[in-house]
């Protein structure tokens, strides 16, 4: 468990984390249209998910 919360603490988890909560933000206050939001959540989503299994494939590999 504690190896986990300090996995969160890494500099992308944090910038995930935050752009997430700043469009989540924007788009509840009508500064970004849904889509936009949608569009930017998916990327950051699928940069944070697959910079964390190339990481858990090389720490197989090596």
């Amino acid at each position: 468990m504690k190896e986990r919360l300090l996995r969160l603490l890494t500099v992308k988890s944090i910038v995930a984390i935050l752009l997430t909560l700043v469009f989540a933000y924007l788009s509840v206050c009508g500064l970004v249209a849904a889509d936009q939001f949608l569009t930017v959540f998916t990327v950051i989503i699928a940069f944070y998910f697959g910079t964390q299994a190339e990481e858990a494939n090389q720490n197989r590999e090596g």
